[in-house]
């Protein structure tokens, strides 16, 4: 196996004298990474930005604007890398790179994904939207050879210093777009792309049409060279139209962490007709997953019972309403639905394991704050809603209560009136 830096030199798709860091990237990923810089932003991780900003134009002699956003985005990397964030030396890309990097749990869950297709550890795999390098880092770990595809130098240079500081070395490196790698390059089994979400000047891009990768425009090409194609997209991505326009898609995976939805996965298999499975994925701070599959035909077909509230109130997971499996999860698990626009459900028994939260409800009650009062006597509450005239923060603010404790105060309408539940969760 090549070492890094032979590999940027030798293979034949990079463009000439890729083997060379540009100078300014070189000398600024050295200085960053250096023992001296690296202990001082360990030191200050928890220190007033704006402090050191007002008294210092430079440190340890690089401009403290550089050196504060790396601060800042190790912060970040506490939660959403970890792996990153305690490897000591490892380098930070601009802000808007970081926030559409995957987490290390999304990055994790689709090298799983990938481990799980036939002879993957065999597999030859593109990332064609390299950026800050995380994805093609973890796809990495469970293929033999990774291609990294990024036309931005300083990018790629600083993806090789991270990924060789984190033992990668399977991944080689292209600094070049897209359309020009993926035309001039060999037969691979996997192929991933995340489409950029905004365009040069930062403004938010909403389609597949505007984004790069133009992952539509190349998709024959792709599919003439690969049997599998891995798109990401932003949890606001309409799923249908992904479908529609995205060839031979086979499952989408919806995915949340910590039930806020972070992305969604085109999986496409070349040749692949049959009705896409759709796959809710929740994944738990323990870093269990909890998946839900259904099909839109399946929810399109199904009918499902209505129900003022009973003793049990079930709400879906986050990814599964991002799906809108709305009739079917409630069939799965024989309930009943509140209301068709208030995507709560209702049983009088404890169904268990629903991929959600369950909430026992405690007492129906009047939206008045002497009547709360005696549910709640230390004035404090989980305030939630769900299709309710009055937001979770102005219906906290009403009845006069604060965030905590262990109860929760939940507003939503029926087919028949409006309601506030006292609830615990079960």
């Amino acid at each position: 196996m090549l070492p890094l830096s032979r590999k940027i030199l030798e293979h034949p798709f990079h463009n000439q004298h890729i083997a060379h860091l540009e100078k300014s990237t070189k000398e600024t990923i050295e200085a960053l990474s250096s023992g001296p810089v690296r202990k001082y932003i360990a030191d200050h991780e928890n220190s007033d930005i704006r402090k050191i900003i007002l008294k210092h134009k430079e440190i340890l002699g690089i401009p403290t604007t550089q050196l504060l956003d790396q601060i800042s985005t190790r912060r970040k990397a506490k939660d959403k890398l970890p792996l990153y964030y305690h490897n000591d030396g490892v380098v930070y890309p601009p802000p808007e790179n970081f926030e559409q990097s995957s987490s290390e749990s999304t990055a994790v869950f689709k090298s799983n994904l990938v481990r799980g297709l036939p002879n993957s550890g065999s597999f030859k795999g593109a990332d064609l939207s390299g950026g800050f390098g995380v994805d093609t880092y973890f796809l990495s770990r469970v293929v033999q050879t990774m291609h990294y595809v990024e036309p931005q130098r300083s990018l790629l240079d600083l993806a090789a210093h991270n990924h060789r500081l984190l033992g990668a070395a399977n991944i080689e490196y292209h600094n070049t777009t897209a359309e020009q790698f993926i035309t001039g390059a060999d037969t691979f089994d996997l192929i991933y792309v995340d489409p950029s979400r905004r365009t040069e000047s930062k403004k938010k891009i909403f389609s597949l049409e505007e984004s790069q990768p133009p992952i539509l425009s190349i998709a024959d090409i792709i599919f003439s060279k690969a049997r599998w194609l891995m798109v990401k997209a932003s949890p606001l991505f309409d799923i249908q139209a992904g479908i529609r326009k995205i060839p031979f898609v086979s499952e989408v995976y919806i995915v949340a962490v910590n039930n806020e939805c972070k992305e969604i996965l085109f999986v496409s298999e070349k040749g692949c007709l049959a009705i896409p499975q759709i796959k809710a994925v929740n994944i738990d701070p323990s870093g269990t997953t909890n998946m839900f599959t259904f099909t839109f035909e399946e929810e399109r077909e199904a009918q499902i019972a209505f129900s003022e509230p009973r003793t049990y109130l079930y709400e879906p997971n986050a990814a599964i309403l991002k799906a809108g499996a709305f009739k079917t999860v409630g069939n799965r698990h024989r309930l009943q639905k509140i209301h068709p626009s208030t995507h709560l459900y209702t049983a009088d028994q404890d169904v268990g394991q629903f991929p959600g939260r369950t909430f026992l409800i405690e007492a129906l009650v009047r939206p008045e704050p002497a009547e709360l009062k005696k549910y709640f006597p230390d004035g404090k509450a989980n305030v939630t809603t769900r299709n309710y005239p009055v937001a979770p923060e102005a219906l906290k603010k009403r009845m006069g209560l604060e965030d905590g404790g262990e109860k929760f105060l939940i507003g939503f309408s029926g087919q028949k009136k409006k309601y506030l539940a006292v609830a615990k969760r079960v």
